[in-house]
């Protein structure tokens, strides 16, 4: 703007311009009456004592102690916007739900976009994942599409979820993040190595919400009209193309700006420069998934494009932003479980375990009623049913209609011929091990045939400069870790380690993987690193056997071409660079 100051910073300006000539409102209480004097308190005299019957004091007081909320356990710091999500390509062949009815339809939308480990009043460019939730406002009730900016997660069973929350966040004596606690996670739960590797790469710190893709990540169902079903997993691909911060420009706008994300989705929607994501899916048939190679519902992993190519739906924009943050941003409420007619959950057992633990969270933080709260409220739709009364009924709470059902008194009816869609199961009742269900087969492929050398490196670099605050022995699970993925994977972050560990003065003994006579052997020795070794370890290939830790592996000497070529050729393209 013409005097440097950008739009967000001009709220208050634009907010009385956009009042013209009108005059101040009467200042009032929460019940409505005119306040005469709101700068002094009501007292005996000019130093005497507070009155009781000064409501005025007291109606505010006792308001603001009550102001805030319950902050949300993960993805507290947040933004969002308002807009519309609009049908471009037919895909009524697989979803019978209105929101794809026709190409042309447009739906009202709200995205919320947020870092995950975070408190609210973090920054917006710590390396975190990005929350990218999205609500449909469709005729048949609000569709929740609660995603992350990455296709992946960093556990496939929901039991570990509560954990892994408490080891990203503070630890319980000392309040301060905790390296140990991170990294002893992600090193006993090697199922986290994909997610990981995105972390940690370059695309772990978004360049703000508007440069990063959204993607449901869970595997869904969709029904067509005549019944038939499919699994789909659902993506938004940016049209401002990806874009990502260093990790020396993060950390200065950390302390700069660290409302950064938040800022630049303001401000751009106010300079009507509004975001957009094209709206894809990808479908499997029930036939493809009973023969697929892999779990097709593991949240570890992803479905290559090649054999299961992206499939254009429509687009998302962001038009409008919030009027008031707290009532259209903070009381927010995403549910998974929130699905229209022609979607439906698969037996992804991180999505079924969401959907209860959201809406169960929603009602600790905002209350039996958070539907009725205006941002929640599915307003495109009629809502009819038999729960009634609760703290902050806002509604009418349905009149006088019959609170019971089945009654005689044309109380709302089920419609049988929307029902859930049938499916079979069956098996053994049992808590299933699913802890090594193939966790680098992929991680392999991203490090190999996604990231060049360049990115490589700086992946390795970011892992070793978090890893290097862990312990020891956690360092050393973790490097193995990483060297089953690929040995060059792990010698290049031990190299690193070997460095930070001389440098900070720990003594214990650690394992280095170096090349000698073209085989990849242990080399025990103290922590005093040797200046090549960073690049002697980096070029390190796999040949031969490998002893780690006095377990056995064999090691391909071409495990690049070991990699199908299906894989090979398709992979890459999951992970667009646009």
């Amino acid at each position: 703007m013409a005097d440097g100051r950008d739009d967000a910073a001009d709220q208050l300006k634009q907010w009385k311009s956009s009042r013209g000539s009108q005059k101040p409102d009467v200042l009032t209480t929460g019940a409505g009456n005119p306040i005469g004097d709101k700068l002094n308190v009501l007292t005996v005299g000019p130093r005497g004592p507070l009155l009781v019957q000064d409501v005025v004091f007291t109606d505010e007081m006792a308001h603001f102690d009550r102001e805030r909320i319950p902050e949300r356990v993960v993805h507290a710091k947040g933004a969002g916007a308002f807009g519309y999500f609009e049908v471009t390509h037919d895909i009524t062949q697989y979803c019978k739900a209105k929101v794809f009815e026709h190409i042309g339809k447009r739906t009202p939308i709200a995205i919320r976009f947020s870092t995950v480990a975070g408190e609210s009043g973090s920054a917006d460019t710590v390396r975190d994942p990005r929350g990218f939730a999205m609500k449909f406002y469709t005729e048949d009730g609000n569709w929740d599409l609660v995603g992350n900016n990455t296709p992946i997660f960093f556990i496939r069973d929901p039991l570990l979820f509560p954990s892994f929350i408490h080891s990203q966040k503070r630890n319980p004596q000392t309040h301060l993040k905790d390296a140990d606690m991170v990294w002893d996670f992600w090193s006993l739960r090697p199922e986290s190595l994909h997610q990981v590797s995105f972390l940690f790469s370059d695309r772990g710190i978004p360049d703000g919400y508007r440069h990063m893709n959204g993607y449901g990540s869970h595997t869904f169902k969709l029904v067509n009209a005549d019944g038939r079903a499919v699994y789909c997993k659902f993506h938004a691909k940016t049209d401002q193309g990806i874009k990502n911060l260093s990790v020396e420009e993060a950390g200065r706008l950390a302390s700069a700006d660290p409302d950064y994300a938040t800022r630049d989705l303001y401000n751009a929607i106010a300079q009507g420069n509004y975001p957009s994501w094209s709206f894809y899916i990808q479908v499997m048939t029930f036939e493809q998934a009973e023969r697929f190679h892999f779990n097709p519902f593991d949240l570890t992993k992803v479905w290559p494009h090649g054999d299961y190519p992206l499939i254009p739906v429509g687009k998302l924009v962001l038009n409008r932003n919030p009027v008031n943050y707290f009532a259209e941003v903070e009381q927010m409420a995403y549910d998974p479980s929130n699905m229209p007619p022609g979607i439906e959950p698969s037996p992804d057992k991180m999505l079924q375990g969401r959907l209860f633990s959201y809406p169960d969270t929603h009602r600790h933080r905002l209350g039996p009623n958070y539907l009725q709260i205006p941002v929640n409220c599915p307003f495109r739709a009629r809502v009819a049913n038999y729960q009634r009364d609760g703290p902050m009924t806002v509604s009418d709470n349905q009149g006088g209609a019959p609170n019971y059902y089945p009654n005689s008194f044309t109380g709302p009816e089920d419609q049988p011929q929307l029902k859930e869609s049938r499916m079979f199961a069956s098996g053994d009742v049992q808590r299933f091990n699913s802890a090594d269900e193939d966790n680098v087969t992929q991680v392999r492929e991203f490090y190999l045939k996604v990231l060049n050398e360049e990115e490589r490196q700086r992946l390795c670099k970011n892992i070793a400069s978090h890893l290097k605050d862990a312990q020891l022995f956690i360092q050393k699970r973790a490097v193995k870790n990483f060297t089953d993925v690929h040995p060059k994977y792990g010698a290049c972050i031990q190299a690193l380690l070997d460095k930070y560990n001389a440098e900070g003065g720990k003594k214990d003994v650690i394992r280095t993987y170096t090349q000698s006579t073209g085989r990849v052997s242990v080399k025990e020795r103290s922590n005093l690193a040797q200046p090549d070794v960073w690049g002697q370890s980096c070029v390190v290939m796999t040949q031969g056997m490998a002893h780690r830790g006095g377990i056995e592996h064999n090691l391909n000497s071409d495990v690049e071409d070991s990699i199908s070529a299906v894989a090979q050729g398709h992979f890459r393209q999951i992970w667009e660079k646009n």
